[in-house]
């Protein structure tokens, strides 16, 4: 590591201008949350494997920013030579920026790793003391990283309608209405998962999400995607130019901005336009077009979205006609069509039998291997004798055989992230990944926290479940209940159309709150459709971004609360929603209430539960939630796994 910065600096001190700063971002070339093994600068410079983060390399520092999720782990994995900087606790990377480095600094980024909203954010808080952003035309980690590994030539699949539920014709038709009413000739998108959702076609460029290493530029006439052309086969080439979609090289992007920017790009267009559902969008876009031109608009814009568009694209373009603006697939694709909704729903069921079966099998595992008194019971574990230590579970070996489970169903396609798989202190640690190397003994004596998700053909899937096989402490089950009152208040919500995420996120904290708990993390994300696990553009969280997009009707959205104790344990439960109008007794203001429909089925651990401390509501809402688990499930389980199931969904209370 320390060679790694020694040789970083002497690339800045060699830069023109000489930089005074270098900004390592997570982020790859279309500011993806996961990325690629050769994207992974920040954490080959810093050591640092968490999703979230970035690396400040100055003359004689070296800072890391991350959120809450990732204190501890960032505490763990940081050498000596960084120093941690806890996002929303110390200053924001921008603000150290323009308070610590000199009059005039140069800061280095290279500029396809930075949205336009950052970079102009950054340039804002530089002004004061005449610093400035400087765009490298390399990129100097790629200069130092001798065994960077080598570009991967994955194969482009095409998604079939019968799982995307809407056809390429469809979305574009669409695309280029709201173009039209925007007053835009074109737009660029950046975004894999965008792209993929266009274009209904998926890959395996990217670790646990099905997206291609692409970009798409749509204009009123013609739709460009730019992509590694090794990886089109014939059938995908034919899905393409069908459906008037020309395929350029991935990094012939560049030149094409600029030619978009010039309005020359139509010009070198050869796609054909060969199907009737072309020539019907085709039809409808010089209609609307000519509307607008015949009121005097010009349609000059060219639409970017500066929370994803990187920085050397945006600064191609005229500046003067750029409409900086979410893209409208954003949300187009977070209101999920029937198909995929139907898709996600039967995704959960056969994911919520892999979880059960995992269950099943953990639970006996515990008890031969370990004495423990197991998922039902609670009593102290009876110490086995060491010859059975050979067959010991590890946090590695236990996600891997619910990896199996999930394998052996219909439409499994990969994980959607590396799995949570947590033990006691460890669980403590938001986004805990354990490695083989160095990953934690299972114990009955203390919790077990895993998070995971599946990618489906028809969905994609997360849930969380927390158990404990032995004896839990009185203050553990006090926690846990207050986690699970939490995850049912935010499940049970009803609301008025026009309720955004940011004010949704308090209904899961109450119960901890009132006993001085909380969590630094969000409380729901969005969840794609057989695409990115983690999906925008609505959230809830108390995080400000979360008031700018409503929540509407087929939507998804994560229910996850959580509560962690440092060096102890940790507790989250994770059930996947799907936003549906609600009927209500009444429809004040006119304007439509709004409730969830849960989609994730396994139980919940009721002897981590003080009954005590839930009301009869919650008591009722558990029961009913257990039976239809059972229920749906049944289906995929034997004998011995149907049991176990009905033990544990059986009625608790009065």
């Amino acid at each position: 590591m320390e060679d790694t910065l020694s040789a970083l600096r002497s690339l800045m001190l060699s830069h023109s201008p000489p930089l005074d700063a270098l900004v390592v971002p997570s982020e790859d070339y279309h500011q993806s949350e996961y990325v690629s093994a050769r994207d992974k600068r920040r954490e080959f410079v810093s050591g640092f494997t968490g999703s979230a983060g970035l690396a400040l390399i100055t003359k004689n520092e070296a800072l890391l920013w991350t959120d809450g999720r990732y204190f501890l782990q960032a505490e763990q994995e940081l050498s000596a030579q960084w120093k941690l900087m806890r996002i929303g606790e110390d200053p924001a990377v921008d603000i150290w920026m323009a308070d610590n480095l000199p009059k005039e600094a140069s800061i280095g980024v290279d500029p396809w790793c930075i949205s336009i909203d950052t970079a102009q954010r950054w340039e804002r808080a530089f002004a004061e003391k005449q610093q400035k952003l400087v765009q490298t035309t390399k990129n100097l980690v790629d200069e130092v990283w001798t065994n960077r590994p080598l570009a991967e030539i994955n194969a482009v699949i095409v998604h079939p309608l019968k799982f995307a539920g809407r056809s390429v014709a469809d979305k574009l038709k669409d695309l280029r209405k709201k173009l039209a009413q925007e007053q835009a000739r074109g737009i660029i998108f950046t975004a894999l998962d965008e792209v993929a959702w266009l274009y209904n076609i998926r890959g395996s460029d990217v670790a646990y999400c099905p997206v291609v290493h692409a970009f798409a530029i749509v204009t009123s006439n013609s739709a460009f995607i730019y992509v590694d052309k090794r990886k089109v086969s014939v059938e995908v080439q034919a899905h393409l130019l069908e459906n008037g979609i020309e395929i350029r090289e991935y990094t012939a992007v560049s030149s094409d901005v600029t030619l978009l920017a010039t309005d020359e790009l139509d010009t070198i267009s050869t796609a054909k336009v060969e199907t009737e559902a072309r020539k019907i969008t085709s039809k409808t876009d010089k209609i609307v077009n000519g509307q607008h031109q015949a009121e005097g608009n010009s349609n000059d814009l060219i639409w970017a979205d500066p929370g994803s568009c990187c920085y050397a694209l945006y600064a191609k373009l005229n500046l003067d006609t750029v409409l900086l603006q979410q893209s409208p697939l954003a949300l187009a694709k977070a209101l999920k069509n029937s198909v995929e909704l139907d898709g996600l729903k039967k995704a959960h069921v056969r994911d919520g039998a892999a979880v059960v079966q995992y269950l099943v099998w953990l639970d006996e595992k515990m008890q031969d291997i370990y004495g423990a008194s197991g998922y039902f019971l609670e009593k102290d574990s009876v110490k086995k004798e060491k010859h059975l230590q050979s067959l010991k579970l590890t946090e590695v070996t236990v996600s891997d055989h619910l990896e199996g489970f999930r394998a052996s169903k219909e439409h499994f396609r990969g994980l959607s992230f590396p799995t949570i798989s947590s033990v006691g202190s460890n669980a403590a640690i938001i986004h805990y990944s354990p490695k083989d190397e160095a990953c934690a003994e299972l114990d009955p004596d203390k919790i077990y926290l895993f998070d995971s998700g599946a990618q489906y053909l028809d969905g994609t899937t997360d849930i969380t479940r927390t158990v404990h096989f032995g004896k839990p402490s009185t203050h553990e089950k006090a926690c846990y209940t207050a986690v699970l009152k939490g995850h049912i208040a935010l499940g049970n919500a009803r609301f008025p159309n026009g309720t955004n995420g940011h004010a949704l996120d308090i209904l899961a904290r109450i119960p901890l709150w009132k006993d001085g708990l909380d969590y630094r993390h969000g409380t729901g994300h969005g969840i794609g459709s057989y695409l990115n696990v983690h999906e925008g553009p609505h959230l809830i969280s108390f995080r400000p971004q979360a008031r700018n997009v409503p929540l509407q009707s087929s939507m998804t959205v994560t229910d996850e609360p959580g509560y962690y104790e440092d060096g102890k344990f940790g507790i989250r439960l994770e059930n996947v929603l799907i936003v549906k109008e609600a009927d209500t007794k009444f429809n004040f203001g006119d304007k439509g209430y709004l409730s969830f429909e849960h989609i994730t089925w396994a139980p919940y651990q009721t002897k981590l539960i003080d009954l005590n401390l839930l009301s009869p509501n919650e008591i009722d809402w558990l029961n009913s939630y257990h039976s239809t688990c059972r229920d749906i499930l049944a289906p995929y389980m034997n004998e011995v796994e149907n049991a176990w199931l009905k033990k544990a969904t059986e009625p608790v209370g009065a």
